[in-house]
């Protein structure tokens, strides 16, 4: 049974940093690829970062120079490092693995930004 648990949210001031991780059990983080979501108030899910298994990584246009996710295999972890951020970057971030169905996500972790 895979398990995938988001951390690291938080309010901050627009151009602030926040780095996400997530801690995955059930699963190796470089079997398959894996990827950010967020889903703002009102809107739908979206993708905002990717990483394969061949380590190539690709971003939303918007957060692209701003946000990096990287891959820890020996901590089984994924995070995403979120910089000058923005009010729009506000969002549930969420944490899984794409294609792989509903259970393979977490429940998510909140980001605010505003001053």
């Amino acid at each position: 049974q895979v398990q995938v648990v988001e951390s690291g949210g938080g309010t901050v001031h627009p151009g602030g940093s926040l780095r996400l991780t997530c801690v995955v059990s059930g699963e190796k983080v470089n079997s398959y690829n894996m990827a950010w979501h967020r889903q703002a108030p009102g809107k739908q899910r979206e993708f905002v970062a990717n990483i394969y298994r061949d380590a190539t990584t690709t971003y939303l246009e918007s957060v692209k120079g701003r946000f990096t996710v990287s891959r820890d295999s020996g901590r089984n972890t994924l995070s995403l490092q979120m910089d000058d951020l923005k009010p729009e970057d506000t969002a549930v971030y969420y944490c899984g693995f794409p294609g792989l169905g509903p259970d393979y996500w977490g429940q998510g972790t909140q980001v605010n930004v505003s001053s």
